[in-house]
């Protein structure tokens, strides 16, 4: 078992999902709906709670498996679709949940991919901004929290597909 001091509480994180939620909320007010793209598997558990926040509009939801670390703690560069969506998105306003961005390549991929489907909008919400990492500029419309350059995980983050099932965001300790 590792030594997993906590970065984010549960607390925190519930919190700030909440202010979330309310923002994109009123944001969204004038549509008819959102269509959450969840990039699996690190976004479900935030994307299932930011949906139950959204209020007075409609929200679908589809997914997405985008890969490019594989086993490792840090990007390998190369990106991959290993899910594809299950619906179009022609025409729909779209938000991207991502659990955490950090050199921006694979965002950058899948918005560029997405951008081609046609929908109305795309806006991008993350959990976790790491902006020390950041190799490909993207613009992010809606961040949790930025954090310093650490490896995390909990709440959806993985180490080697475990501690995705904690509730708040930690940092490993050797």
């Amino acid at each position: 078992m590792h030594k997993i001091e906590t970065l984010i509480s549960a607390e925190k994180l519930n919190e700030r999902i909440e202010e979330l939620g309310k923002q994109i909320s009123e944001e969204y007010s004038d549509k008819k709906e959102v269509h959450l793209i969840c990039v699996l598997k690190g976004g479900v558990m935030f994307m299932v709670d930011l949906s139950k926040k959204i209020t007075n509009i409609p929200v679908s939801m589809d997914f997405m498996a985008v890969s490019s670390y594989g086993n490792e703690s840090s990007s390998s560069g190369v990106v991959k679709i290993i899910k594809d969506l299950d619906e179009s998105i022609e025409g729909k306003d779209v938000i991207i949940v991502e659990d955490i961005i950090d050199s921006g390549r694979t965002l950058n991929y899948l918005i560029n991919i997405l951008k081609d489907r046609n929908p109305n909008s795309i806006k991008i919400c993350t959990l976790l901004d790491k902006p020390d990492r950041r190799v490909i500029d993207v613009q992010v419309d809606y961040t949790g929290f930025v954090i310093p350059d650490e490896f995390v995980l909990g709440y959806g983050l993985d180490y080697m597909q475990k501690y995705r099932n904690l509730p708040y965001i930690g940092v490993m300790k050797v």
